[in-house]
C-alpha cells in the first residue's frame, strides 16, 4: 500500500504505519479489528496503538470495551511539514557555517546525460520568476511540465544559429530567474561502417551562477526565439490602374 510506505518514509514503523491505514478505514474500533484489518499479530496491536497514540495519530475513546479512534490524518502531515521544515532550516544554517556559498563566478563541470538532466530538473522545480530554454524538444517539454505555477517560461528550438556544439552533440541551454544557467551537450550515438556503434564523447555541460554567462545564455535563446518565429508575409498594396 503505498501509503504504508509514505508513513514509513515519515518515520513511523512499518506495524504503526498499517495500524494507522486500517485505524483511518475503519474509524472507531476494538484493538482486535484493527489487528485483523492491518494483518499484525494480536500480541503486537496493543503496543502499535499505544505508539500511535504517543505520536498524536489515534486516541482512546472508550476503556470498556477498548477502542481506538484515528485523529487527523492533515494535522500529522502538518506537523510532519513543520518539523522537517525546521529541520532543513537548521540543517542549512549548519552547512552554511561550514561551507560558505561559493563564489557567484565559480562554474560547476557536469559529465553524463543524468547529471546534465538531474540538475536542469533541479533548477526548473526551484523557478520563482522565469526559465529560458532552448534545444532537445523532448527535455523542454518534460521540464514545462515541472514548471511551478505562475513562471514564466521560454522555450524555442536552437536553429539558423551559429552551432554552439560539435556534429555529434545536441546543445541545450536553460537558465533560471536570470541567476543560474545550465550549457549541456548531449551525444547522439554513432554508428561505424559496418553499422557498430562507434565510440563516443560523454554527455558534459557547466552549471553556473555567474551572471555575466547566465544573460549572455538569456540573450541567445531570446535570439533563437526570434530567429524560430515565421517571417511575416509584406502586406500586398493594390496598384492603381
Amino acid at each position: 500500500m503505498t501509503a504504508v510506505i509514505h508513513l514509513q518514509a515519515l518515520g513511523l514503523t512499518e506495524y504503526e504505519a498499517r495500524a494507522y491505514t486500517a485505524l483511518l478505514a475503519l474509524g472507531r474500533s476494538v484493538p482486535s479489528r484493527v489487528a485483523h484489518q492491518a494483518t499484525i499479530q494480536r500480541s503486537k496491536i496493543y503496543e502499535t496503538l499505544e505508539r500511535l497514540e504517543a505520536r498524536g495519530l489515534a486516541t482512546k475513546v472508550c476503556q470498556s470495551p477498548l477502542e481506538y479512534a484515528p485523529l487527523s490524518a492533515r494535522e500529522y502531515l502538518a506537523r510532519s511539514r513543520r518539523a522537517f521544515d525546521n529541520r532543513m532550516g537548521a540543517l542549512d544554517r549548519d552547512l552554511s557555517r561550514l561551507a560558505p556559498d561559493p563564489s557567484p563566478e565559480t562554474v560547476y563541470h557536469l559529465y553524463g546525460e543524468a547529471a546534465l538532466r538531474n540538475i536542469c530538473e533541479e533548477l526548473t522545480l526551484n523557478a520563482r520568476h522565469s526559465v529560458f530554454m532552448a534545444g532537445e524538444p523532448e527535455l523542454a517539454t518534460a521540464l514545462e511540465k515541472l514548471t511551478p505555477t505562475g513562471v514564466q517560461v521560454s522555450a524555442t528550438p536552437l536553429a539558423d544559429l551559429p552551432a554552439i556544439a560539435m556534429e555529434s552533440e545536441r546543445a541545450f541551454l536553460l537558465t533560471r530567474d536570470g541567476e543560474a544557467a545550465v550549457i549541456a551537450h548531449f551525444v547522439t550515438p554513432l554508428t561505424d561502417s559496418a553499422g557498430q556503434d562507434a565510440p563516443t564523447r560523454e554527455a558534459h555541460g557547466i552549471h553556473t551562477h555567474n551572471p555575466v554567462i547566465v544573460h549572455l545564455i538569456e540573450g541567445y535563446v531570446e535570439l533563437a526565439a526570434q530567429q524560430a518565429r515565421p517571417t511575416p508575409e509584406p502586406a500586398h498594396t493594390p496598384q492603381l490602374i
